[in-house]
């Protein structure tokens, strides 16, 4: 999605935010506490598996993944599958890697569930990391039982069914959704494989019950993890306009027909809601009587916004480049200089 090269070199030289404020917004109120009790059936279930299988959104790899997942089911080996690549701008896919791997992830997939990218690569890897660990008194098992971990909606419940299409020929043992909250309770075991034979636990998706930053939080429900209405579908609007602008991601004037990038929150959803004829009529007191007045909806062009980010429509996005920006270069001689500082 490309903009005219006037309009880009415009856009490019603009001066758009350098943060976005975050004073003022109660990021626990965001999120559920009834967590807890999903993280407790999963640990009482750890005897069961052989294998953990976290699944985490490839937009945000760096941020929002449970710390409590690696404190309290670290015991067992553990793959980290970043799903929804298609969605995600991975230039620097790489560094992403490194990054992980020095908080001791080493063994990272990235997938597309609904077209079913590198879905081949998990049951090898699985099976390689099985194979390499002490299964306890599970040794005698002669099938593998995998418990699949994460985030809400991230796509837990997305990968068992690609699994299934890819091993089995299968359709959906799991309901998907768009929305969190989907997989409520840890569910029986799910077969996704014959040879070998392999079970999936699919469990409900569980945030950290501190989340680290208010900016960590914006990011977390930007991919859908928590319900719009709890932060805010204008204030989420606003963080993914700053976002696209500060990272110089325009795609959004063309998907919409906007002309020109713009900063202003309330003058995009403007244009957006006269685009799409999201308007309301709404009756005005002058001096002179009642007037109908037409106003955009503003509420209904932020979900448009959000809608057309999370289905991919403004272009791959990494939310976490600032996150990566901070990343010391593992060459010592890439390190910025005196001049560069």
């Amino acid at each position: 999605m490309r903009l005219a090269p006037r309009a880009l070199c415009s856009a490019a030289g603009a001066a758009w935010r350098e943060s976005f404020p975050l004073e003022g917004h109660d990021v626990a109120r965001w999120f559920p506490g009834h967590m807890a009790k999903g993280l407790k059936k999963m640990q009482s279930s750890l005897k069961l598996v052989d294998c953990i299988v976290e699944v985490h959104d490839a937009r945000i790899p760096l941020s929002g993944r449970n710390p409590l997942f690696q404190e309290t089911l670290g015991i067992k080996p553990h793959l980290l599958v970043l799903n929804k690549m298609d969605l995600a701008d991975l230039k620097e896919k790489q560094k992403i890697i490194r990054h992980l791997e020095r908080e001791g992830l080493k063994n990272v997939i990235f997938t597309n569930c609904i077209k079913d990218e590198n879905i081949k690569q998990v049951i090898p890897k699985v099976t390689e990391l099985v194979g390499n660990s002490y299964r306890y008194h599970r040794g005698e098992n002669v099938e593998f039982c995998i418990m699949v971990i994460g985030v809400p909606n991230v796509g837990k419940s997305s990968l068992i069914n690609s699994l299934r299409r890819q091993h089995l020929r299968k359709g959906k043992a799991t309901r998907v959704g768009s929305e969190p909250g989907i997989t409520r309770a840890v569910m029986s075991k799910i077969q996704v494989s014959e040879r070998p034979l392999m079970f999936l636990l699919d469990t409900p998706g569980v945030l950290a019950p501190q989340i680290e930053s208010v900016e960590t939080g914006l990011k977390l429900a930007l991919c859908g993890t928590v319900l719009d209405h709890l932060v805010g579908e204008e204030t989420l609007a606003d963080y993914l306009l700053y976002t696209l602008n500060r990272h110089q991601l325009f795609g959004y004037v063309q998907h919409y027909g906007l002309g020109e990038a713009c900063d202003d929150v309330a003058s995009v959803l403007k244009r957006v809601a006269i685009k799409l004829g999201k308007t309301q009529k709404v009756k005005v007191l002058t001096g002179t009587g009642n007037v109908n007045v037409i106003q955009p909806n503003y509420s209904a062009a932020a979900r448009d916004f959000l809608r057309a980010f999370r289905s991919g429509l403004l272009g791959p996005v990494m939310l976490d480049r600032d996150v990566l920006q901070s990343f010391p270069p593992t060459d010592p001689s890439q390190a910025p200089g005196p001049r560069d500082m």
